[in-house]
């Protein structure tokens, strides 16, 4: 078995009924570097990607610009936004963006559809589906109901000492506008909790801002 073959079963198992058609599609790998679009809103879905290495973040965005991220893809995962494109034959509804160097496959719509006849490939994609779904309920709720000062905090913790990232990018993070996100960083330095500087924000007291994370 070719390379590329083996390591698409070890990652997507419910492929081994397929090796057959996998081999006789003789796909080859699409590279990506870290930053690469492979769709956007509104565009027809090429293929069902599967990837092999690497992360893919798909987010929505709203007509003013803001954008909020909905998973990351990563090598055994399913994209959701793909499926329900191939599902209803309709455009995609959000934009996918490599955040590190990726290689995956993609796998033409007719194939994909004809794929869903196999009971293993079918429970496969209908089970990452079931899970992406509680994964957006649960984004959903995050934004509805938790205030935005708890999820900066929490979005600020779990990553060492020091962040190298803009204040947009953590508004694209949350979903809010980048106003927001710099008003609340400058009450958090005036608290001593975080000390702002160019695109970098180090961490002064992670104790506070875990409690303000977790607060009811």
């Amino acid at each position: 078995m070719a390379p590329t073959l083996a390591e698409l079963q070890h990652l997507y198992p419910a492929l081994g009924a397929l090796r057959g058609q996998l081999e006789a599609l003789a796909l080859q790998p699409v590279t990506a570097p870290a930053g690469t679009v492979l769709f956007s809103e509104n565009d027809p879905c090429k293929g069902f990607p599967l990837l092999l290495e690497g992360e893919v973040r798909v987010s929505r965005s709203s007509p003013d610009g803001r954008s909020l991220e909905l998973y990351r893809l990563v090598p055994g995962d399913m994209c959701l936004a793909s499926s329900a494109c191939l599902f209803r034959s309709q455009p995609l509804s959000a934009r996918a963006v490599t955040t590190r160097p990726t290689r995956l496959l993609l796998i033409p719509p007719p194939t994909f559809r004809r794929w869903l006849a196999e009971p293993a490939f079918r429970d496969f994609v209908l089970g990452l589906y079931a899970e992406r779904m509680a994964d957006l309920t649960a984004l959903v709720d995050e934004v509805a109901f938790h205030k935005l000062d708890r999820r900066l905090a929490a979005a600020l913790l779990g990553h060492g000492p020091e962040l190298a990232i803009t204040h947009q990018e953590l508004a694209n993070v949350l979903g809010t506008v980048r106003e927001m996100v710099t008003r609340l960083l400058r009450r958090f330095e005036r608290e001593g909790w975080i000390e702002l500087a160019r695109e970098r924000i180090r961490i002064r007291d992670g104790a506070a801002l875990r409690r303000l994370a977790e607060a009811a």
